[in-house]
């Protein structure tokens, strides 16, 4: 890792809420070991829900947090969360990082402080994926819908021009936050801990699946498609739709609800190739099963884009349908002899923890890199450290 930044300053970070250990969560992690003195603020807070390390740092809410049962139900003050986050006091602060997938990137930070978002994704809800949640919402939801998410969408859109620098984990939301609030940015992924991942003597003949068995992760195409083509195929996952993956399945296909960290591991590197179906705003299983020296085999949409070489890491499909699944599979296993393990070793490695070190310090010193702003030698010193494990 790089040198963590040792500044005469105070830092903000402010993330959407903090109930559970995701991709947000890691990012969160990693810009904390960046700045170990950063403070952080969020909505809602649950300590029992994440890391020591994220509870070792001061975490401040917003009144969202006082409001009945909303460390379960935090999504159902959303409309409160613009007020909650403007009230939040970051005087005294030189830098704000904002880690964006809900209402994080509309504080208010002093006019002095250089504000820098890190853009998981705009907020789904509000833009792409609006008539989803929309059906799977409830009468009242769905008839408020419309009026609330409305005076939102403005809030959204407004609030997105706070930010001094916006940051995008992939080309995929660089290009959704052009097209949702107008504004550029600039693309640094997040970090994948790919030396943890070693190449097997030995892979196997079987596929592999991994994700949550939720409607977007496509886990009912790959059943119907491995169903019909007969290859072995093992599904790692649970979720709403595991018993109908289940009834999906043909006897070719072996389902594992969870495997510990060293054998998830042992499984990409022993299978013949990962498949990656969901739309992922970046989606970190193709890099770990790279990292593994496996190939995927991924919808050619969203994250995978960034993440997977094709003809050299991997192959896409274009339509998540089973024929063209079946079509990819099919021109993979003429393809596999071309594949080389050490190509998908070196791709992955694009994704290591110090790149993104070196990238977002980098970011973070434009703003920084002024006659008025704190002592940023540390800071330099830090960014010369990119790419050195």
């Amino acid at each position: 890792m790089n040198a963590p930044c040792q500044i005469g300053m105070k830092v903000a970070v402010v993330h959407y809420w903090l109930v559970g250990m995701r991709g947000g969560e890691r990012v969160l992690e990693r810009i904390l070991r960046l700045f170990p003195g950063a403070d952080i603020f969020t909505h809602v807070y649950d300590p029992d829900a994440v890391s020591a390390f994220i509870r070792s740092h001061r975490v401040r809410t917003s009144f969202i947090q006082k409001l009945p049962g909303a460390v379960r139900h935090y999504q159902k003050y959303l409309p409160l969360m613009p007020m909650a986050l403007e009230e939040l006091d970051l005087r005294g602060y030189d830098l704000v990082i904002s880690s964006e997938s809900g209402p994080a990137k509309g504080i208010l930070a002093p006019p002095d402080a250089f504000h820098l978002c890190y853009c998981h994704s705009p907020m789904r809800y509000l833009w792409d994926h609006y008539q989803p949640y929309k059906e799977m919402s409830g009468r009242l939801t769905r008839m408020a819908m419309p009026f609330l998410f409305r005076n939102l969408r403005q809030w959204d859109t407004t609030s997105a021009q706070r930010p001094d620098k916006i940051l995008a984990n992939s080309s995929f939301i660089a290009r959704r936050v052009r097209k949702s609030w107008g504004r550029d940015a600039d693309v640094v992924h997040p970090p994948v801990d790919v030396d943890l991942f070693s190449l097997s003597d030995a892979p196997g003949d079987h596929y592999l699946w991994v994700g949550q068995m939720t409607p977007y992760k496509r886990a009912d195409l790959v059943a119907d498609a491995f169903t019909r083509l007969g290859l072995p195929l093992v599904m790692v996952g649970t979720g709403e739709l595991s018993a109908d993956i289940a009834k999906r399945a043909g006897p070719n296909i072996r389902i594992v609800d969870r495997l510990d960290f060293a054998d998830l591991r042992r499984a990409y590197s022993e299978c013949k190739a990962l498949i990656f179906p969901p739309e992922e705003d970046f989606g970190i299983v193709p890099v770990e099963a790279n990292a593994a020296g496996r190939p995927v085999i991924a919808y050619g949409k969203g994250g995978a884009i960034d993440s997977i070489r094709p003809g050299e890491t991997g192959l896409f499909f274009r339509q998540q349908t089973v024929e063209a699944l079946i079509d990819a599979v099919e021109q993979f296993e003429k393809w596999l002899p071309e594949f080389d393990p050490q190509a998908a070793r070196a791709n992955a490695r694009r994704f290591a923890p110090d790149v993104f070190d070196g990238k977002f310090m980098a970011a973070a010193m434009t703003g920084l890199n002024r006659d008025d702003a704190p002592d940023i030698r540390p800071l330099t010193d830090a960014v010369e450290l990119a790419g050195k494990p």
